[in-house]
């Protein structure tokens, strides 16, 4: 258990999978939560199953468009006033074959889940250098590892891991910490809904597996780590890129 109390966090994609579970944990530990996502209906209805309490604030947003990126942050410290922790979790996922993926499907997921994370970061850094707060970006184990048709999806969350170390180097003086988060298959609506083409190679994909005996994450797997970088007990923890795949990554 934390305790956040006092402390403000904004989570993005915070209407459902990781970013749902990460905005209801941070509030029960006592934070104040900020919860943004494309689907306003979506985190407005969590914000009612959590008892619409004065220590929410919910904001819609485009995670493609800077403008509203920044708008969102903008609002959230307008709101609150300040910005302790700040959770880029929004993202999208897919699969295509290289020479059959659209250039604007490639540009959509750039945009989502690395472009993002420039703009949000870049409009919540002055607050969180006054709080001495800390970003966790959500990165992916296909950050690290080749990923058979996810050439734009790793090449977007090898980005995340690059940006959020570059981000630890740059402001550790100022007393912001940064670190990603790569995990492997996720029990989300992400991962239940993902398809790869017609006729892939299953040897190739059996390759992203866990190791035998973990099968795939909870989201209350990753949430636990996001809550660890998040609190005092990490203040150690910087510019790190943590794997919480079932060992996936360990052969």
């Amino acid at each position: 258990m934390y305790d956040f109390s006092g402390q403000v966090v904004l989570v993005t994609g915070a209407a459902s999978g990781i970013g749902r579970a990460s905005a209801e944990r941070f509030f029960a530990e006592g934070a104040s939560v900020v919860l943004a996502d494309r689907n306003l209906e979506g985190v407005q209805s969590v914000a009612r199953e959590l008892g619409q309490d004065e220590r929410l604030h919910c904001l819609g947003f485009d995670a493609i468009d800077r403008a509203s990126c920044i708008d969102m942050v903008n609002d959230a410290l307008g709101h609150f006033g300040r910005l302790d922790v700040l959770c880029n979790i929004a993202g999208i996922a897919g699969g295509w074959r290289l020479e059959d993926m659209p250039p604007a499907d490639w540009q959509r997921m750039i945009d989502i889940n690395l472009n993002s994370l420039f703009h949000i970061t870049q409009a919540a850094i002055p607050a969180l250098v006054e709080s001495r707060g800390n970003v966790i970006n959500m990165s992916s184990a296909s950050g690290k590892q080749g990923q058979p048709y996810g050439t734009c999806y790793c090449a977007s969350k090898a980005g995340v891991i690059g940006f959020s170390k570059a981000v630890a180097a740059e402001f550790a003086s100022r007393g912001v910490r940064s670190n990603a988060i790569c995990p492997g298959g996720v029990k989300t609506p992400i991962y239940d809904n993902y398809t790869f083409p017609e006729n892939a190679e299953m040897a190739l994909i059996d390759r992203m597996r866990s190791l035998p005996g973990f099968g795939e994450a909870e989201v209350s797997d990753i949430t636990a780590m996001i809550l660890f970088l998040a609190s005092s007990e990490a203040r150690f923890v910087t510019g790190v890129a943590f794997d919480v795949d079932g060992g996936q990554l360990a052969l």
